[in-house]
Order: structure tokens, then C-alpha cells, then sequence
């Protein structure tokens, strides 16, 4: 490894070392870190060898200052800080969203902006430059976070379609409408007909779509709407619980429920045991997401899986593309019934 001494600390390796170990000049050095353009094969692969034997690394601060980039990217959940050491799914997407990031050397900057103080704080930062792109998580509709960004001209790929904002934002989903029509016509097959949902927020596109999805098979299947079946929650397992025992309330003959996430739905679980209600025998439970939070449930929760890490590759490719110059795109992925012990 080609180092030099300055007052007994050994000095890092520069471009200027690469460069010599390589046989190369200093701008083919530069062209090859840059993106390999108006480089031989040869050249690129002597300069390649010459990174790895002198243990070179990027200094990423001083090419930022020539690109204009910052080579990193922001992982933006609108949520509160508790949400996201709660629910499963944000790490899932996080780590997903990192492993596919690492493949480009890029690294992911982790930002919670529950408040609007926070959402105010992490917008400027952003809109700064300090990140090329943002991967927005969680958007309620009159959040202004996503149009704020769209409008200063901030890359952006949001984790379901931004409601309000249509075409004009990226996004990468599953299809939670189908997912939801899946889940509710397997209850069905079970001989349910007093089916309830616990649905997710309804700001949020996925609890917009999976509502919709219960509504749309009850309709084909000639069951009459009964609003005393539906309740909201907001993806946490309190929620649930609280939903559960709502729906006892007003609708003691419930024979299963369609809950719009598994965290919840563990909350459901809890609430039909404290109620002497048996799963599945009187009542059949199916969630949302396949979580880790569906295999630690008891009985186990039969549920829709979400491709988490298509979703994520996605999420990052569309995002890079988009950096690259490339327009707003749309990503829907196909959701999965798993059956297990709750129906």
C-alpha cells in the first residue's frame, strides 16, 4: 500500500498515488472515479488495481464540490419517532433501501419529521443540496412535504402513490387495492359473510385502497355495506386493539375481520383473546404486510404479503434514474396471499 510519512502518521493514499501506481495521468484517474467515460479498458482496469493496492477512497466532500453532488441519499419518514421503532415494515424498507443504495457506494441518511417543526427543519436541509434525492415514506395527504420537494426540484420516489399529487411525484407500491380483494374473498371462501375491517388511516393511500378493496368484493359478492363492520386505525398495534373492541361492540356476530396491517392486527388478536372470541373458530383474522410481526403472532396470521424487497430495489432504481435526468415514474407490484393458523 503506497503511503507517505508526515511526522510519524501515515497519510492517506491521493488520486496522485493511483495515478503512479497505475501508469496513468492524474484526469485518467479522474475520469475512471467519475464514471469510466473516454477510458480504454486497459486503462481502467490498471486504475481499478492501483485502488485496491493503494487502499484509495473517494474523498467524497472535495468531488461534491466539483459535481455539484452530494452522493447520498435521504430515507424520509413523515411519521413520529415512535412509529418507526414500532412497526416492522419501516425497517424492513430501510434496510432494503440500503443493501440496494450500497451497490452504488451511495450512502442513506436516516430523517424522522413527525412534527411540523421537524418536517419545516428537514425540508431546508434538503432543499440545501445536501442530499441528491429523497425516499419518502409514509405520506398523509396535506402533508406539504412531497409538493414542497417536487416544487424545489428535489428527486423524490415516495413508498405509495402521494394522494393529491398524481403523476407529478414518482412512487413505487404494492397493489393494495387487489391485496385487499384477495384477503377478503379468502374470508369469504371460509363460509364468513360478517366480515369487519380495521383500516389503515385514511389520508394514507394504502388505507384508502385497501378500504376500498373490502368494499368493492362485499359489493360482488351481494353483501350489503354495514358501516358498523368498519373502523380505522392507524397502522399501530394499540389501534387494533382498540378497533377490535369497537367492532365487538357494534357488531357482536362478526364472524372475521380484514385487518389493514399485521401490527394491528396483533393488537386484534389481543383484544378477540381478552373477549373469550376463539381465532379462527369464531372469528377469522387476516392482515396486511407479512411482517415480522404475522409470524410472531399467535395463532400465526394468515396475511397479504407485501414484496418488500422489490419495493425497495424499485424505490432506489427510479430514484437513481430520476437523479440521472430521467422523468417521474410509476411502480405497482403485485401482493401475495399467505395462509396460516388465524383463518
Amino acid at each position: 500500500m503506497t503511503m507517505s510519512h508526515t511526522g510519524g502518521r501515515r497519510k492517506p493514499p491521493t488520486i496522485h498515488d493511483v495515478a503512479r501506481e497505475a501508469g496513468v495521468s492524474r484526469g485518467t484517474v479522474s475520469r475512471v472515479l467519475n464514471g469510466g467515460h473516454y477510458v480504454s479498458p486497459a486503462a481502467q482496469e490498471a486504475v481499478n488495481a492501483a485502488i485496491r493496492k493503494t487502499g484509495y477512497v473517494v474523498n467524497r466532500h472535495a468531488r461534491s464540490l466539483i459535481t455539484g453532488r452530494s452522493d447520498s441519499v435521504g430515507f424520509l419518514l413523515t411519521e413520529p419517532q415512535e412509529r418507526f421503532f414500532e412497526d416492522p415494515n419501516f425497517n424492513v424498507l430501510l434496510r432494503g433501501c440500503t443493501q440496494a443504495l450500497a451497490a452504488h457506494d451511495i450512502p442513506l441518511l436516516l430523517m424522522l419529521a413527525g412534527t411540523e417543526d421537524e418536517r419545516r427543519r428537514i425540508t431546508r436541509y434538503i432543499t440545501a443540496g445536501h442530499v441528491d434525492g429523497v425516499l419518502l415514506v409514509s405520506s398523509h395527504s396535506g402533508d406539504p412535504v412531497a409538493e414542497e420537494l417536487r416544487e424545489a426540484g428535489v428527486p423524490l420516489v415516495a413508498c405509495g402513490k402521494p394522494i393529491g399529487l398524481g403523476s407529478k411525484v414518482s412512487y413505487v407500491a404494492a397493489d393494495d387495492r387487489d391485496g385487499a380483494r384477495d384477503m377478503v374473498r379468502h374470508l369469504l371462501s371460509l363460509g364468513r359473510r360478517r366480515i369487519g375491517v380495521v383500516t389503515g388511516p385514511l389520508d394514507t393511500p394504502g388505507g384508502v385502497e385497501r378500504l376500498a378493496g373490502y368494499r368493492e368484493v362485499l359489493a360482488e359478492a351481494g353483501i350489503a355495506a354495514d358501516e358498523r363492520l368498519v373502523v380505522s386505525g392507524d397502522y399501530s398495534r394499540a389501534s387494533g386493539e382498540a378497533g377490535a373492541e369497537r367492532l365487538l361492540a357494534q357488531a357482536p356476530d362478526m364472524d372475521a375481520v380484514f385487518v389493514a396491517s399485521d401490527l394491528m392486527a396483533q393488537g386484534v388478536l389481543a383484544a378477540l383473546h381478552r373477549a373469550g372470541r376463539r381465532v379462527p373458530e369464531d372469528i377469522a383474522v387476516g392482515g396486511f404486510d407479512d411482517s415480522p410481526a404475522a409470524t410472531a403472532a399467535a395463532p400465526a396470521l394468515t396475511t397479504i404479503r407485501q414484496p418488500w424487497d422489490r419495493i425497495s430495489n424499485e424505490m432506489v432504481r427510479v430514484l437513481l434514474a430520476q437523479i440521472g435526468g430521467e422523468d417521474p415514474a410509476a411502480v405497482i407490484l403485485p401482493t401475495e396471499l399467505v395462509r396460516r393458523d388465524s383463518t
